[in-house]
């Protein structure tokens, strides 16, 4: 659907509310879970600010609601026997959450990743290496899946070693990779070390997610130098979906608003930021009614930009993509500290194979330290260097220890740097 302007696009926003068959009208008769949320709303809505003052939606409430009513919740627009697939989130914290979709909510799903391609121009010419486990996080699923409707050949990389995926892309010809950033540069760690060259490779494009690296500029080069290919960033949530894409000229990560309706608050008042502020991105779906997601608090911190992008896109974009979450926060002696940004600074240094955090509490107050792989002969200078960048980028200063070659752990799924001792 061809949108021009931000009017246009609150108009369709409204109108896949206001659907009958499907929509907030659904929701009030089927779904127990938002008759609660909507009590006493009526419909149709004669605009967004209407919807604005909705109540949000958690990942506790939803969690909290799987908890007591289970295994699957209420938030269920449909009975059961028209669902026809299940994912659900790591569960990392504990709980995990599991989410159910309908033949319908699941082709929505799909066509979110399809419009992803589509803006990155992958196409029935590409090969499509997806380079994970297919466990049962919603997003690896529907790219695969997406892959095949633009025409693309799907090829999988499920149940192998880093080496012999390597083997497959390359037998394979594969022209796009699909991993998160972390991975992406720990296979080209192992072709390195097999004195294997991936920029001789027909990989061409490498699309990831799941961790915010592919849009900090430092990774994003690590990744385009290793493998002499473009470095796409995408996101999306297990709960939520696919919902956005990197820019093609530069101007951030585009929310695909024909499908969402996003919003940027500040993180003390709930009040929507002004462009150029940064935020916590709260996001609703408008194409998963069977299972949907109102207002829904992502913990994701973005910055906010509404004016006219270079590539003419109507949408709202975010400068810099994913800028970390929430909740990843620390404080270390006083200063608010983000694990982009500690990224960022490490990074920088090409010499760093991989690295670790530590926070921990000495006294009364937070420490930091970091453990680093470096390239044989460079421990020294560069370990210096770290601490340097670190204390003037971050104001801290901060313990580096050099780890022993391959004694750090490497990611296929979202890398896990930062850990915390209580």
């Amino acid at each position: 659907m061809s949108l021009k302007s931000r009017a246009d696009v609150k108009r369709l926003q409204l109108e896949k509310l206001n659907k009958h068959q499907s929509g907030l009208a659904l929701l009030q008769s089927n779904n127990m879970f938002y008759q609660r949320k909507l009590e006493g709303l009526s419909l149709p809505l004669t605009s967004l600010d209407i919807f604005h003052s909705l109540p949000f939606t958690t990942k506790d409430d939803l969690l909290h609601d799987q908890k007591h009513y289970p295994p699957f919740g209420t938030n269920l627009s449909y009975s059961f026997s028209h669902y026809i697939r299940i994912h659900s989130t790591s569960g990392t914290m504990g709980q995990r959450l599991k989410w159910l979709d309908t033949r319908s909510s699941w082709a929505w799903v799909v066509d979110c990743w399809v419009e992803i391609y589509r803006k990155i121009g992958v196409g029935p010419e590409d090969r499509i290496f997806a380079a994970f486990g297919f466990g049962p996080f919603a997003g690896f699923w529907a790219g695969f899946e997406a892959a095949q409707q633009v025409g693309a050949l799907a090829i999988s990389g499920g149940s192998q070693s880093t080496l012999q995926r390597l083997d497959w892309l390359l037998d394979s010809k594969a022209t796009v990779l699909l991993s998160t950033p972390t991975y992406a540069l720990h296979l080209a760690e192992v072709a390195r070390k097999h004195d294997i060259d991936l920029t001789s490779s027909t990989i061409q494009t490498t699309i990831h997610a799941g961790e915010p690296g592919a849009s900090l500029p430092l990774t994003k080069s690590r990744i385009e130098k290793a493998w002499g290919a473009r470095c796409w960033d995408h996101a999306g949530l297990t709960e939520v979906g696919a919902w956005g894409y990197e820019c093609p000229l530069g101007g951030g990560m585009h929310l695909i608003e024909t499908e969402f309706i996003g919003e940027v608050l500040d993180l003390d008042t709930n009040a929507p930021v002004a462009n150029g502020q940064m935020g916590e991105l709260v996001l609703t779906n408008l194409g998963r009614w069977a299972m949907p997601n109102l207002r829904y608090r992502t913990g994701d911190l973005v910055c906010f930009e509404s004016s006219p992008c270079a590539c003419e896109s109507p949408f709202i974009r975010f400068p810099g993509g994913i800028l970390g979450r929430v909740d990843d926060m620390i404080q270390v002696r006083g200063t608010n500290v983000y694990p982009g940004a500690v990224e960022t600074i490490v990074l920088k240094y090409n010499e760093v194979v991989e690295f670790e955090v530590e926070v921990f509490k000495k006294g009364e107050m937070w420490e930091m330290a970091l453990q680093v792989e470096l390239v044989p002969g460079t421990e020294v200078s560069v370990r210096k260097a770290i601490i340097q960048s670190l204390q003037s980028g971050l104001g801290i200063r901060t313990s580096v220890q050099i780890a022993p070659a391959g004694s750090l752990p490497r990611y296929e799924m979202k890398s896990q740097r930062f850990r915390i001792r209580k």
